[in-house]
């Protein structure tokens, strides 16, 4: 007897089957970003969607959440570790490392694709989930973190979401202003610590900035007198934060100075930035960033500057289907077939439409009777009849006006003959 299930498996759970207008607002994203990016003359690049498991522990750090409880992985059969990518930056460097991309240096790379993160689901967010990301590897200087930033306010701006999105920006200084900063939040913090939540006092030796960005309210009462990162900062710290907010003053991007905005890990170096919103719940970053200039060492490379920016394309579409700027367009071309005689035809006219980029549909099964009410019903700019007249097939071209479609229509129908 067999033991097989005849019931359909469902989805994994924080997984996503995409389709209709969603797939659309997706797709209307992705090539938002792809036309952008080429205005910027960012070089298209692929990474594989998993990597040896060290190329995420090195560069995102043991100790990080995304390592050491959120990450896909898994030993393959020769018992190396592997693990599904929870992030481009880490991929993009290795492959930058091990391809020899610094002949091309300052580099501009832009991908997209899926991610993977153990993590819990909520709104706009997904254990496989998809971003746009943009990097500039090899330029240490602040107008490369300018072009960025303008970058990704023309793409919000092209989305046609803008409105309502704030560019937080701070600045975590150099290695030396980091460091004595670090000190100082040590000191700050440790006098606070028994009313600390449990994950700031496991996080306060090693990386007490993730504290400034904790969303515990026991924490949050202590941030807003922590030391700041503008009492720290080197000379030409200082300089090369005055160059970035000048650059975006000049580009005309508004911005708010974000003191309390950190990166974690130890290879972030002056810009930090995140576009936020408040549209999606709680989670309201659309899109972030910043430089680090000391992840290639992580991984075995020489110092290399480095700044980049990341959104998922999920949260992105999300906005662009509140703010209504996707409605589908209207179907240009639609072919009736009324004798199945002139089919062939008409086969030939569809195709030839296309070939000059009119979108178009045939109606061409069902009842004969019935497929002239059904093209009309599909509301089509234009319409094309086809029958037979003493026995050769014709066509009937039919539109409220003659529109310029009308007339590529007309011209199509006039070079292609039964």
């Amino acid at each position: 007897m067999s033991t097989t299930s005849t019931k359909t498996p469902q989805a994994i759970r924080g997984t996503q089957d995409i389709f209709g207008p969603d797939a659309e607002a997706f797709a209307h994203v992705v090539e938002t970003f792809e036309r952008v990016r080429k205005l910027y003359r960012f070089r298209r690049a692929e990474m594989p969607v998993f990597e040896k498991t060290e190329v995420f522990s090195r560069s995102i750090g043991e100790t990080t959440d995304v390592v050491s409880k959120e990450m896909y992985s898994f030993e393959d059969r020769g018992g190396e570790s592997l693990t599904l990518r929870p992030e481009f930056t880490a991929s993009i460097a290795r492959a930058y490392l091990t391809n020899g991309w610094k002949q091309f240096a300052p580099v501009k790379i832009a991908t997209h694709g899926p991610l993977f993160r153990y993590e819990r689901p909520q709104k706009g967010r997904y254990r496989q989930f998809h971003q746009i990301d943009a990097e500039l590897i090899g330029s240490p200087e602040p107008i490369a973190d300018v072009e960025l930033l303008v970058m990704a306010d023309q793409l919000l701006k092209e989305l046609g979401i803008s409105d309502g999105v704030t560019l937080q920006l701070n600045t975590l200084g150099d290695a030396e202003s980091r460091d004595a900063w670090r000190g100082a939040l040590i000191e700050y913090f440790r006098a606070h610590k028994a009313e600390l939540s449990e994950d700031s006092q496991d996080r306060l030796e090693r990386n007490p900035l993730r504290i400034l960005d904790s969303k515990d309210p026991r924490d949050k009462v202590f941030v807003g007198d922590a030391p700041k990162i503008d009492d720290f900062l080197s000379a030409e710290a200082q300089d090369f934060f005055a160059a970035v907010t000048a650059g975006l003053d000049a580009a005309g991007v508004a911005y708010e100075r974000a003191p309390s905005l950190v990166r974690g890990l130890d290879y972030y170096r002056h810009t930090a930035f995140e576009f936020v919103t408040t549209r999606l719940g709680a989670q309201g970053t659309v899109l972030g960033g910043g430089r680090y200039d000391g992840l290639m060492e992580s991984l075995g490379g020489p110092a290399t500057p480095a700044v980049g920016w990341a959104a998922g394309i999920e949260r992105l579409s999300m906005l662009v289907a509140d703010a209504g700027v996707m409605a589908e367009a209207p179907l240009t071309v639609v072919l009736a077939v009324e004798d199945d005689a002139a089919l062939a035809y008409a086969q030939k006219v569809i195709t030839a439409l296309r070939f000059q980029g009119l979108d178009a549909e045939m109606v061409a099964t069902g009842s004969a009777r019935k497929r002239f009410d059904k093209a009309v019903k599909m509301g089509a700019k234009v319409l094309v009849s086809f029958g037979t007249k003493d026995g050769v097939p014709v066509a009937n071209l039919r539109a409220a006006e003659p529109t310029a479609e009308y007339l590529a229509v007309e011209q199509v129908l006039q070079s292609v003959h039964p």
